[in-house]
């Protein structure tokens, strides 16, 4: 295993994202990465027994999966993945290692097509708010910034779109169901309930 440098990573990464994305992400910024994400990774990658170089995959991936932001809005996976096969040698990665972080960051598209287990677990903590306390803040906020980027959803049919997609939602992994399905289920029956009052 390479001697590979996370915490030079991981300060590199939230310089950049803190300097260089645009103000007008209200989700996709600095936080969600930064308080969302990469701890919703570390969370997961420990439920699932992961340790070690995959564990710093993980993490690795966490970090870069939006970075891509900060050079364009839609379709910014790719960007992300290009960035960190350029950045992450300097750091002591392999090709190898490079390879299975690629992959887990270009997993999170949607829809979502994870088809390792670190992709499964990358998919899981991209969208671990779907089954938290804080979904509705962070859905408002997901509405807001692709309204900021010129899609305006009408509420009602923001909550419907919503519905939609958390009732057909199902986290890959066993790590996330646990931690999150009961409370995703209440945010399923949340909506139902904001829709029927509309």
């Amino acid at each position: 295993m390479n001697e590979l440098d996370f915490e030079a990573v991981k300060h590199y990464i939230l310089t950049r994202l803190a300097r260089e994305l645009p103000d007008d992400l209200p989700y996709h910024g600095l936080h969600h990465t930064r308080d969302d994400v990469l701890p919703a990774a570390e969370r997961l990658g420990k439920l699932s027994g992961l340790n070690g170089e995959d564990f710093l995959l993980l993490q690795t991936a966490a970090l870069y999966h939006d970075v891509g932001y900060i050079e364009q809005y839609a379709c910014n996976e790719p960007v992300g993945a290009r960035i960190a096969e350029e950045t992450l040698p300097g750091f002591g990665y392999s090709s190898v290692q490079i390879e299975a972080i690629r992959a887990a960051i270009l997993a999170t598209q949607m829809p979502q097509a994870p088809r390792t287990a670190l992709d499964q677990l990358m998919c899981d903590a991209d969208l671990d708010s779907l089954g938290r306390d804080d979904y509705l803040k962070t859905s408002h906020d997901l509405r807001d910034e692709l309204a900021a980027h010129g899609t305006v959803i009408p509420l009602k049919t923001w909550y419907e779109r919503q519905w939609e997609f958390l009732s057909g939602h199902t986290y890959f992994t066993e790590a996330a169901r646990k931690l999150r399905r009961a409370k995703k289920l209440e945010n399923v029956a949340l909506l139902e309930s904001l829709l029927n009052k509309m």
